[in-house]
């Protein structure tokens, strides 16, 4: 299984996929639903077939891409739910969704045995993410607010050593960092998981793209979302060899992705066109903002027909 190094290997994993093209620095998160399409768009060379040199870039989670888009170190980046909030406020453009994601948990040390039981305890999170929105999900389930908690913000591989050390009691944290404590606390506890809120709460993972370049460079984000609709339909068709290419990236065992893989549903662009056609993936955007304005994180929101730019990934 995945050690300290291996995580430590996040931040110096990457590809350069060269291709004589427009130049294009595309971040993703270090996991598997985070990093597949970008690992697989570049391994197999669908950027460069789009005319796309794309310059592929970890990150720890979504926020921080949001900041290099908005700082211009960045063209396009990955947003897990928890972060969807960020282009419902206009901070960036959401030009693809990836998939809809249930590796979503909310864990605990042994002898604690639900929600209510947190009361007063020290709670790990890392802020703004799937880990975050689903704590804040199971709070409200069990008559509960983040005020009812100590919580500790951290980065997920932060959190992984915090729980294995106990230095926490519970975590809003996501797969492969659960297997990872697994292995270190194998009898941990897991309180809550996405499904228990599906579908009423769906939890979408999305591309977005920075928000001068949808009008500035149109080609370029046509081009990018048509690689990333090779890509969805290369891992939906070869699952083992996407897993494969996102272990050789992110220098974390197959076997281990293969169990955060189990998590999503692996849609084709076929699937997520029809889900957009006919409403259904607007209508997961707005879900999670009334999430949002309930949760505090935000007080209006644009309508997600403002910022998912759905038509052009049913036209790419």
């Amino acid at each position: 299984m995945a050690s300290s190094a291996a995580l430590a290997a996040f931040a110096a994993s990457g590809i350069k996929a060269r291709a004589a093209g427009t130049p294009a620095r595309i971040g993703y998160n270090g996991d598997f639903w985070g990093a597949s399409i970008s690992g697989v768009a570049a391994d197999q060379g669908f950027y460069a077939k789009h005319g796309v040199d794309a310059d592929i870039k970890v990150f720890t989670n979504g926020p921080i891409q949001v900041q290099a888009l908005g700082a211009n170190s960045l063209e396009f980046g990955y947003l897990g739910p928890g972060a969807l909030w960020l282009p419902a406020t206009g901070k960036a453009k959401i030009i693809a969704v990836n998939d809809v994601g249930f590796s979503d948990r909310v864990i605990a040390q042994a002898g604690i045995k639900s929600i209510a039981e947190l009361k007063g305890r020290k709670v790990a999170i890392a802020a703004g993410t799937s880990g975050d929105m689903l704590l804040r999900l199971a709070l409200r389930k069990a008559n509960m607010a983040m005020t009812d908690l100590d919580i500790v913000q951290m980065d997920p591989s932060t959190i992984v050593a915090a729980f294995a050390s106990k230095q926490v009691d519970a975590a809003g944290i996501w797969y492969p960092f659960v297997g990872i404590i697994k292995t270190r606390v194998p009898d941990l506890v897991e309180l809550a998981k996405n499904d228990d809120f599906y579908p009423q709460t769906t939890f979408p993972s999305v591309f977005i793209a920075r928000n001068d370049l949808v009008e500035g460079n149109p080609d370029l984000v046509k081009n990018v979302v048509r690689a990333i609709k090779d890509a969805q339909d290369f891992r939906a068709a070869n699952q083992d060899k996407a897993i494969e290419i996102t272990s050789k990236l992110l220098g974390i065992p197959a076997e281990q992705l293969k169990t955060e893989a189990g998590y999503g549903r692996f849609m084709t662009s076929a699937e997520l066109t029809k889900l957009t056609k006919d409403g259904s993936v607007n209508g997961w955007f707005a879900t999670m903002n009334d999430l949002f304005k309930t949760f505090g994180k935000l007080e209006t929101s644009l309508d997600p027909k403002d910022y998912y730019l759905g038509d052009q990934y049913i036209s790419a």
